[in-house]
């Protein structure tokens, strides 16, 4: 009698009790198809599921683990303010410690406000602007994915890709009233005549652009500068806020997050992942004088009991300082580049239409001829290749992105070995496609 695989009896005996079997969409594989692998314990590059089956994870929860899992210097920074209690509801240093940090490394935010999640950190975001402005419309782009808040699920990114029929300024999601989301105008990504002609018509009435500066959740996609540039001038002129979403870039791509690449300065950063060092940890921050606008100085209300946690605080002040050591983000950028560099190899020897770009320590591969620039441009790579490419590697070891819409990450633990061990396996699957 064939042994039962525990991430099947699992993911069967999840699905009573919880919707879909998961509590974050993407997690189900229904893009790919298959049961989704139940983790069980992680350590540097790797995790291990219910079968005991070990993986290189190129995940890393979706970006925050940089510092490797379960890092020693973070576990004993968490462990240190656990036993001091989880939570108080009340200030503390560490609070002014990580704002501190944080108003360091990236210089465009002179105040910061934290919260619990990115969806968090955006939506109070976009309060804040509104609030700040006067006004009521937002832009964003097709493709950016900006945490579930209900003005935000319109041609979102990242699972809604998966679950959604996005069309034009429709509600990604149910449950988002289309009375809601007509506050929302939708552009596409790297279009700069389309963000051009609808301040011409409605720049007085703009109270935000909000976008992902490297796009992570229709896979990686990169600005143009000049769409980068186009789009700060044209907020500045109107007096718009331009908010970037560095959830996911923050931290991630570089220390100064993807503003310092590219010269930007927001009116308003939200940060995540990173930031936390893998615990529930997010914050929105910026120009003081925007900033002053919040709760309890201004009429822009915005709260949380967990906000600014003391453990969180604690990992995400530990791997502030991990990154910020010297060498750490040539070494994270090098290995992500040699491990693309590794996979194009590859598929160019087995023949299959394969790109890659790389940004820090964030990447994205395309079965397509060339990088996409575009959300449209991203659903016309070949899906299908990708997920007969994801189950190969996962047998093989390698844990992808259970979908073709989603960046991956590395970490400092990726060395030579790991990226090496990857490539080989990346190899064998490309012949069998």
């Amino acid at each position: 009698m064939a042994k039962l695989d525990q991430n099947e009896l699992l993911f069967e005996r999840a699905q009573k009790t919880i919707p879909g079997g998961v509590n974050s969409p993407v997690r189900a594989f229904r893009q790919v198809g298959g049961t989704p692998r139940f983790v069980t314990r992680a350590k540097g590059p790797y995790f291990w599921d219910a079968e005991d089956k070990r993986y290189i994870d190129l995940i890393m929860s979706w970006g925050p683990m940089i510092a490797g899992h379960a890092n020693p210097e973070v576990v004993a920074a968490v462990q240190r303010a656990a036993e001091t209690s989880f939570s108080y509801g009340a200030p503390t240093e560490g609070e002014i410690e990580l704002a501190e940090r944080i108003c360091a490394l990236m210089p465009s935010v002179e105040q910061v406000r934290m919260v619990s999640s990115g969806t968090e950190a955006t939506m109070s975001a976009l309060r804040l602007a509104r609030g700040y402005t006067g006004r009521d419309l937002i832009i964003k782009f097709e493709g950016c994915y900006h945490g579930h808040a209900d003005s935000l699920l319109v041609k979102a990114g990242s699972g809604l890709l998966t679950f959604a029929d996005s069309t034009q300024n429709a509600p990604s999601s149910g449950g988002v009233p289309q009375d809601l989301v007509k506050h929302t105008l939708v552009l596409p990504y790297n279009d700069i005549a389309a963000i051009e002609a609808v301040f011409k018509k409605q720049g007085d009435h703009i109270a935000a652009v909000i976008l992902e500066p490297f796009a992570g959740n229709m896979n990686l996609i990169k600005p143009s500068t000049e769409f980068l540039s186009t789009i700060r001038n044209l907020t500045s002129k109107h007096g718009s806020v331009l908010i970037y979403d560095e959830v996911m870039t923050g931290f991630r791509v570089a220390l100064g997050g993807a503003q310092s690449l590219q010269g930007i300065t927001p009116d308003l950063t939200c940060l995540g992942k990173v930031m936390g060092g893998g615990m529930p940890m997010a914050a929105f921050g910026g120009k003081k004088e925007i900033m002053s606008k919040l709760a309890p100085l201004g009429s822009v209300y915005q709260a949380g009991t967990l906000s600014g946690n003391p453990v969180a605080v604690a990992a995400g002040l530990k791997t502030l300082e991990i990154i910020s050591r010297e060498g750490f983000y040539e070494c994270l950028t090098g290995q992500t580049e040699k491990l693309m560099h590794g996979l194009k190899q590859a598929a160019d020897k087995a023949n299959i239409p394969f790109a890659v770009d790389s940004v820090g320590g964030m990447f994205g591969f395309y079965f397509a001829n060339e990088v996409p620039t575009s959300f449209e441009a991203v659903t016309k790579t070949d899906i299908e290749a990708f997920k007969k490419f994801f189950h190969l590697m996962l047998g093989e070891g390698v844990y992808l992105a259970p979908s073709a819409y989603e960046a991956g990450f590395t970490s400092i633990a990726h060395d030579n070995a790991v990226v090496d061990t990857i490539v080989t396996a990346a190899e064998k699957s490309f012949k069998s496609l």
